[in-house]
């Protein structure tokens, strides 16, 4: 049996993969409907390859994540090759992750210069499946990152039919998917202070985008160009389903929103229903098992979750935080004006640098310097101004 954290697992994987590509090529248009079906577009995996859920239930997410991604990406590299090789895969796979160097990815760093391409591939693999594993993973289900982990399949076909990779593919893809899922959380008939967290998720979870805030309000504004491919449109339609899926049947403004998404991909009305059934389907059955669908509102689960954690590290760290603080007269001054009123985008960008300058200087409290700690910052500024002492509120009143 492999092991997915052990040394010479990609050739092993490889080596079975090899030998179940001589059998019946798979269909191009079975092929995204059965990678569907295993969990992998969903971001938890039930099947890998001949592999089960039984198969792998003692692995990590991270080892399975490994797996599944592998296997993604080599049934894709099947599709557009008429003999596919392991040499051939290994050679292309390993080129292609060298040129996209996806933001915050530095596995080249540790990678030695003569470390056998397996050795190499295995290792960026590794670090792919974690490059977001930070304080939101750690409080939250892995499904948002690991849906994304397709991505990096449609680059790789991109890459092996252009035989390159502009980064204006990776990140219109990327931009397009959290427009298109903020878009669908709008659309919901019980949308929720938490969608708007869904979507910071989202975003703290791509690899290849830095967002700059700017929000699409309607679908026609979206640039769709970059989709050209089927298993792109597929994919789009796919995580938007996701977004507005609710264990009860959709609304008019819900299916509204799906189908003009649809149509505005050009799919067809099969397709698209196609989509949504599949979802409800393997969410109906997987539900149990899946963290994320196992409480009537996940964000708020999570935003709870990450709230208890962090009033924890601050009532750990208090002393500390309270003389760092009152350093800064104007720090004091902006958390006081913050419980009064909404500041304005200066103030709040001051306040978060300064606070972030704390943060450094505390060695529990860099948790908000990684990916996805942004997200934490708000709960960090509600929770101090109950901590410091009295007489900090009665100076700033005067």
């Amino acid at each position: 049996m492999i092991n997915p954290s052990v040394f010479g697992w990609f050739d092993k994987y490889i080596s079975e993969l090899e030998l179940s590509a001589q059998s019946t090529p798979i269909l191009s248009e079975r092929y995204y409907s059965d990678l569907r079906n295993t969990g992998f577009i969903y971001g938890h995996v039930i099947a890998v390859g001949n592999l089960n859920a039984n198969d792998f239930k003692n692995w990590t997410s991270e080892e399975v994540s490994k797996i599944a991604l592998l296997n993604a990406l080599w049934e894709n590299y099947k599709l557009n090759e008429i003999q596919p090789h392991k040499n051939d895969f290994s050679l292309r796979l390993h080129h292609f992750y060298n040129h996209i160097h996806p933001q915050g990815f530095s596995f080249l760093k540790k990678i030695l210069p003569n470390e056998s391409i397996s050795n190499q591939i295995e290792k960026i693999i590794d670090h792919r499946v974690q490059t977001n594993k930070n304080i939101v993973s750690k409080n939250f289900s892995h499904i948002v990152t690991n849906a994304l982990l397709y991505i990096d399949v449609l680059a790789f076909q991109h890459y092996c039919i252009h035989k390159s990779l502009s980064t204006q593919y990776t990140r219109k893809l990327e931009e397009v998917i959290v427009s298109v899922v903020s878009l669908a959380l709008s659309a919901k008939s019980d949308t929720s202070q938490y969608d708007e967290l869904l979507i910071k998720l989202f975003e703290t979870s791509v690899r290849y985008t830095k967002f700059d805030g700017k929000k699409i309000s309607d679908l026609h504004e979206l640039d769709l160009s970059v989709l050209e491919h089927e298993f792109e449109k597929l994919y789009v339609i796919d995580l938007a389903a996701m977004a507005i899926w609710n264990d009860r049947k959709l609304d008019k403004s819900e299916s509204d929103f799906v189908f003009n998404l649809g149509l505005q991909l050009k799919l067809k009305n099969f397709e698209i229903l196609e989509s949504l059934t599949a979802l409800d389907t393997f969410i109906q059955k997987y539900k149990s098992s899946i963290p994320y669908f196992n409480y009537s509102n996940p964000i708020k689960h999570f935003y709870d979750q990450t709230t208890q954690t962090v009033v924890k590290l601050i009532n750990r760290n208090k002393k500390r935080l309270v003389k760092e603080i009152s350093e800064s007269k104007e720090l004091l001054i902006l958390l006081a004006h913050s419980t009064q009123r909404e500041l304005d985008k200066s103030e709040k960008k001051r306040m978060k640098k300064q606070l972030l300058d704390i943060c450094k200087t505390i060695p529990s409290l860099t948790i908000f310097l990684l990916p996805g700690g942004s997200l934490l910052l708000p709960i960090l500024i509600k929770f101090i101004p109950q901590i410091l002492p009295s007489s900090f509120n009665e100076n700033l009143e005067d």
